[in-house]
């Protein structure tokens, strides 16, 4: 029994004698055990670098988190409960799912307080990796460790002898554990306040088995607040033996692995044909430049069988609404830093501004503020979005509830694909296009955390 399955029967199980006490968390007690979920958020010692303790934050006490899978045209409940001192909520990355389960604070659902609860349940239409974090106080409670893989398996699961998940996430620590700024103004109004642990699973430097001579689904999630990676395993395995499969939960044909760009919130599912012999590392690289850096490695475990593993797969299609262009409406989007000028309140706290979207920084909202949206768009048209990244760093530019189709770009070879995030270099224009096909007001920014934080983000509404 996995510790996942134990954790939830044990849970049942203690549930079984306060129902009386307890209905709501008995009703999402009752429901099938294989997809159903309880989910704590709360303040949680963690050991992250050896022989101290951080003062994390973690869902149900641990990290990396627990994952949570689901299965594609099904209904996932989570029942969420705060048991931090602050507000949150949890927003589900990339899922196309109803509006009022986004987790938005104020623009799909109230904050969680402090010791309530909130029951997430939607249905996921599309199979492929996606993960989970708040959406509130977020430079804090992500950097302190409230970030968790979700997966959503296909209908028909294909046929894959393992599959493993390789979840990035970098702390920003002292040598006793203690936790650095999570924020520095001059890092926030360029690239980013980067953290100076990287782990991989939580671990440094892990070595994650996998059968040897094995076909093996590789999904690597950026989780991380700030940092950007360039994906590769160098000429270990060879071109023949390493396909990307999928980007950001959406599948492609199957194509030759190089050095692919991971964006903050974005997810790569490679396929892998593993060597023959147990005990063989295969490092997987952060490029630099000319540099290779190692952040962790897979190590064969015994060969599963003594003949050539079966052909990689090829992942069907998620049932996403092809974009009609001809007939689709344009909109132009500027991203832009927006300079220096820090607005300072009368009470003398500064509230940083540095980028903004069509000249607009976000400032944020409340139960009494919620600012117009960037577009109004209609139900169930085709939409044109024109980009322009006017800066000098990468922008990993998200949009909730939709998946969009990256049609061209003036720096990079485009063959049209699906994805819910596109990063942007600097200076580079790029058009997207998707159906506006799910109603409500969905999110759509920077997932940079400080660059969302200080002015780049905003929303578009569908109705």
């Amino acid at each position: 029994m996995k510790r996942r399955r134990f954790l939830q029967h044990s849970l049942q199980a203690a549930a079984a004698a306060t129902l009386a006490m307890s209905p709501q968390l008995s009703l999402s007690l009752s429901r099938r055990p294989d997809y159903d979920y309880i989910l704590t958020a709360e303040e949680k010692p963690l050991s992250i670098l050896p022989n101290t303790t951080s003062p994390a934050l973690a869902f149900n006490g641990e990290f990396p988190a627990p994952v949570i899978r689901a299965r594609q045209g099904e209904k996932l409940r989570v029942h969420f409960t705060n048991k931090l001192s602050q507000e949150t909520t949890i927003h589900w990355h990339g899922i196309r799912l109803d509006n009022a389960m986004d987790g938005v604070p104020y623009l799909t659902q109230l904050p969680v307080k402090p010791g309530a609860s909130f029951d997430y349940e939607f249905v996921c239409p599309d199979a492929g990796t996606f993960w989970y974090h708040p959406h509130m106080h977020s430079v804090e409670q992500l950097g302190k460790g409230l970030v968790g893989a979700l997966i959503v398996e296909e209908k028909n699961k294909p046929a894959f002898d393992a599959d493993v998940i390789v979840g990035f996430k970098d702390w920003r620590l002292n040598k006793d554990g203690s936790f650095k700024t999570l924020s520095e103004p001059r890092h926030a109004a360029r690239a980013g306040t980067l953290g100076n642990v990287a782990t991989v699973n939580g671990e440094l430097l892990p070595e994650i088995e996998v059968p040897a001579n094995a076909t093996v689904r590789v999904r690597l999630l950026n989780m991380d607040n700030s940092r950007q990676f360039a994906i590769s395993l160098g000429e270990h395995l060879g071109q023949d033996n390493a396909s990307i499969i999928a980007i950001d939960a959406m599948p492609v044909p199957n194509k030759a692995l190089d050095i692919h760009q991971l964006g903050v919130g974005m997810r790569l599912d490679l396929g892998l044909h593993t060597p023959a012999d147990a005990g063989v590392e295969i490092p997987i690289y952060d490029v630099k430049g000319r540099f290779y850096q190692k952040v962790c490695s897979l190590r064969t475990t015994a060969p599963i069988r003594s003949t050539a593993p079966p052909a990689i797969p090829t992942l069907p299609p998620n049932p996403v609404s092809e974009p009609d262009v001809s007939k689709a409406e344009t909109h132009r989007f500027v991203f832009e830093w927006a300079g220096a000028m820090t607005p300072v309140s009368a009470s003398g706290h500064t509230h940083h501004e540095f980028w903004t979207i069509n000249r607009r920084a976000w400032a944020g909202m409340h139960s009494a503020n919620l600012p117009e949206p960037l577009a109004e768009l209609e139900l169930g048209k085709s939409y044109i979005f024109e980009l322009h990244n006017a800066t000098p760093h990468g922008h990993p530019i998200h949009l909730h509830g939709l998946i969009f189709k990256v049609l061209s770009s003036d720096k990079k070879n485009i063959t049209p694909f699906f994805t819910d995030t596109i990063l942007l270099e600097k200076n580079e224009r790029a058009t997207i296009a998707f159906v506006a096909d799910n109603p409500g007001g969905w999110m759509y920014h920077c997932h940079v955390i400080e660059h969302m934080k200080t002015g780049l983000m905003g929303y578009i509404r569908i109705s």
